[in-house]
């Protein structure tokens, strides 16, 4: 959803006019945020579908909104399509299952299709995972989305993706995605939410942190899960040094872990705080698995003393989030696979931060986290300004401009 509503604003003046096709937010159990209508331009068209009640499909052990929502999504799409031309489908969304349907519309109107890898569609991740550690239904899940891609990517005119690695993937898969068009295009930075946080002032609460001015709040918006257990270990493993050398300077600090889970709320699995309380950090420790409206989540950024980012474990990923972190200007700890995409980011856009990769030498990042939260307990975090130039390459626009070249792309092989 947000790299749509982050480019709708700059398609026109690309030669693009978008119509968007959704679920309608009734169908769906995601923390809403209707401030997010504020940034969408007045002018382009929202058909919204419907979708099959979660009690209904959960019946039949489907209880995902992509599968709930296919036949509703086909049927608005095939009325929309006979009504008046368009040149391209888009799907950008990590609901999976709907772009199973680009190959149908392919066949039936000859529109080609892209579609955004946000995420992998099926992945073999948790193969090698103990079952307490997989999704539910996993072997079921992973063989239907097995399936829905291998049609999908049959007839796909071209393919963007937050990460390289994604696409090396789907090139392996299926040989015929080497002949189309295809970018790795990360998330951009969209400047206009920050001034609708500032516009909206102290009508927006932030999370509620204590009220002891003396404790320093680092702080992590976004989801947690068991790939990310590594880097938060290293995080616990600086600061546990911290504690053992000098306790009453490090028990200063306190880590928020907030929405970590996707799930609604009650049904959240806490994964960060199991992790602090192996290592004997976790009075140290709070993780909410509720997720943040999003407006409020960037007004938790600017209320923290400082920020840090735990990443995936997984080569291929990127974090979305990371922008909303460097616009914030806090002091920044990040902890990423070696060859993440968001390592080059911040190190471009924001040389002040401090960022810790791994795997190669799990002592050395954990001394580098330990004299980071050192300087942060010593000192408090300051102002952390991005590099506005630097930024500017990963805008909401160059990020537009860079699909919509793609898109044109694909049009003049048809």
């Amino acid at each position: 959803m947000q790299r749509v509503r982050m480019s709708l604003p700059y398609f026109k003046e690309f030669g693009w006019e978008a119509e968007v096709v959704c679920v309608d937010e009734k169908y769906s159990e995601m923390v809403k945020d209707d401030l997010l209508m504020d940034s969408l331009p007045a002018n382009v068209p929202i058909h919204k579908v419907g979708a099959i009640s979660k009690s209904l499909s959960k019946k039949i052990g489907f209880g995902s909104l992509g599968f709930r929502s296919l036949w509703f999504y086909k049927s608005k799409v095939n009325s929309l399509l006979r009504q008046k031309k368009f040149d391209l489908i888009y799907f950008s969304t990590t609901q999976f299952p709907v772009c199973s349907l680009g190959a149908y519309w392919k066949n039936k109107f000859n529109i080609p299709y892209v579609i955004d890898m946000q995420d992998p569609w099926y992945s073999d991740y948790y193969d090698n995972k103990p079952k307490s550690e997989r999704p539910p239904k996993y072997k079921l899940v992973y063989t239907l989305h097995k399936r829905l891609e291998s049609k999908a990517m049959k007839k796909v005119g071209g393919l963007i993706s937050v990460s390289e690695n994604y696409l090396k993937t789907l090139n392996e898969r299926y040989p015929n995605t080497l002949n189309i068009p295809q970018e790795v295009i990360t998330f951009g930075a969209f400047e206009k939410d920050f001034d609708i946080v500032k516009q909206l002032g102290a009508t927006l609460k932030p999370f509620a942190f204590s009220a002891d001015k003396n404790l320093i709040n680092c702080v992590y918006v976004g989801r947690g899960g068991p790939d990310m257990e590594l880097a938060v270990s290293l995080l616990f493993e600086g600061f546990k040094a911290g504690l053992s050398k000098n306790a009453e300077l490090f028990s200063k600090l306190r880590f928020h872990f907030l929405g970590t889970s996707y799930a609604p709320e009650g049904r959240g699995t806490l994964s960060i705080l199991p992790v602090a309380e192996k290592m004997g950090v976790a009075k140290y420790v709070n993780e909410q698995t509720i997720r943040l409206p999003f407006y409020q989540s960037i007004a938790t950024l600017l209320a923290a003393d400082a920020l840090i980012i735990p990443g995936s474990d997984s080569p291929g990923y990127t974090a979305s989030k990371i922008y909303p972190y460097i616009m914030a200007q806090k002091s920044l700890l990040a902890s990423f696979q070696k060859d993440s995409s968001a390592v080059k980011i911040l190190k471009n856009c924001s040389p002040a931060s401090d960022v810790v990769t791994f795997p190669d030498d799990s002592n050395s990042a954990i001394n580098e986290i330990y004299n980071v939260l050192s300087g942060w307990a010593t000192s408090r975090p300051s102002l952390n300004p991005y590099d506005a130039t630097a930024f500017n390459n990963f805008s909401a626009k160059e990020m537009t401009r860079k699909q919509v070249a793609l898109f044109n792309s694909v049009l003049s092989l048809q």
